[in-house]
């Protein structure tokens, strides 16, 4: 009777033998419950949303757009009062881009027509100020405005290229306009007040226009 005694004194009382396997399968239905936490986590957690390589080309492309607009106030330099000699002038660059802006024509645009059509209408008024900024300099006037706007003109015509490219477009081909004599300093004025207005609508436009696609494509808002 003493030995059972004594070997409770040396090791306590025994834990019941199915003890140590409670012990054992316990942890399962808890490591797989945290497993599925775990994994739910991780799928709920918000990722980077894709994001497009053209998004931060169209961003660069708005800004032209409006260092364009600004630079079309400053083609003619005239007066209020001196426009009124010019609104008699009937439009004679014909082939200069003739933009339609309807709401429907908005809401179905489709990016590689649109990106190449913006190409089109960006060579054609680049090709236009190279021109009238020559015919200033003929005519001893100011080129300044006309050669900021051919530049800036060419940096968009780059970056909507480089657009078409990225999508895996073709490129279409320039074509050279047919452009009017200039003789004399009134008759390029008269060009100067028609092309300000032309590029302040084409402006207007093409920012609309990149901005669809910029929806169209999933870019952020800023």
């Amino acid at each position: 009777m003493s030995r059972p005694s004594k070997w409770r004194r040396t090791f306590g009382h025994l834990p019941h033998p199915d003890a140590a396997l409670i012990v054992i399968r316990d942890p399962a239905p808890c490591l797989l419950h945290l497993l599925l936490l775990a994994e739910l986590f991780v799928r709920s957690s918000p990722r980077p949303a894709h994001r497009s390589p053209l998004c931060g080309t169209f961003k660069e492309m708005v800004l032209q757009l409006i260092s364009l607009s600004n630079i079309s106030k400053k083609l003619h330099h005239l007066t209020d009062n001196e426009l009124v000699s010019f609104e008699a002038v009937q439009h004679r660059l014909d082939d200069l881009p003739d933009i339609q802006s309807t709401a429907a024509r908005f809401s179905s645009l489709k990016m590689n027509e649109s990106l190449s059509q913006l190409l089109s209408y960006t060579r054609s008024f680049r090709l236009h100020f190279d021109w009238l900024k020559t015919a200033k300099e003929n005519n001893s006037l100011s080129s300044q405005s006309a050669g900021g706007a051919a530049e800036h003109l060419l940096q968009l015509s780059n970056l909507l290229t480089e657009s078409l490219l990225q999508i895996g477009k073709e490129v279409p081909p320039s074509r050279p306009p047919p452009l009017p004599p200039v003789s004399t300093a009134f008759n390029v004025l008269g060009f100067s007040v028609e092309m300000s207005n032309r590029l302040l609508v084409f402006c207007d436009w093409s920012k609309r226009v990149l901005l669809c696609l910029r929806k169209l494509d999933g870019c952020p808002r800023h």
